[in-house]
């Protein structure tokens, strides 16, 4: 008989990880949607970066905002989401976001087709490590078809009123 497969995952229920300031709570992966999608939960404090402007080149992310503000660079577009707000970050089109007020925010990410939220489980302990191995970082980042212009975070920073570190 085979094992039984739960339907219901709690609110503080999941698999989670830190890539620095940013949570990933893991709701739905790949295995489980035949490679649809995989969705994930990103809970980020105030004042804090998600990522740097980056590239996918393999998905699709539509990021649906459950609490707090959100702040979106999308190409040369920057936009400001809310509670119920969905934004499209189509593949090939450099996206960054951030938390854009002084409470803590948190969003559910779709990501089509899945295989992407397996980047977050490769990087976070690479982010945690003392001394970074960019080597390795270089090598997770390549494996999953994107492009970080880690450049980008002091402008970023500086332009959205971030903290960092």
């Amino acid at each position: 008989m085979p094992a039984a497969v739960s339907h219901l995952l709690g609110p503080d229920r999941g698999e989670a990880v830190r890539l620095l300031a940013l949570g990933v709570r893991f709701l739905i992966d790949g295995e489980r949607t035949g490679g649809a999608f995989s969705l994930v939960e990103h809970p980020l404090p105030p004042r804090a970066l998600g990522a740097p402007l980056h590239t996918h080149h393999n998905e699709d992310e539509y990021s649906y905002v459950l609490e707090g503000r959100f702040g979106v660079q999308l190409g040369d577009e920057v936009l400001e989401a809310g509670p119920g707000d969905l934004v499209f970050k189509p593949r090939g089109v450099a996206h960054a976001f951030w938390n854009a007020g002084e409470e803590p925010a948190r969003l559910l990410e779709l990501i089509s087709p899945a295989g992407f939220e397996h980047y977050f489980r490769a990087m976070a302990p690479l982010l945690a490590a003392p001394g970074r191995d960019e080597a390795a970082i270089g090598e997770v980042v390549a494996r999953y078809g994107l492009d970080i212009d880690f450049a980008t975070v002091p402008t970023l920073a500086e332009r959205h009123h971030l903290r960092l570190g």
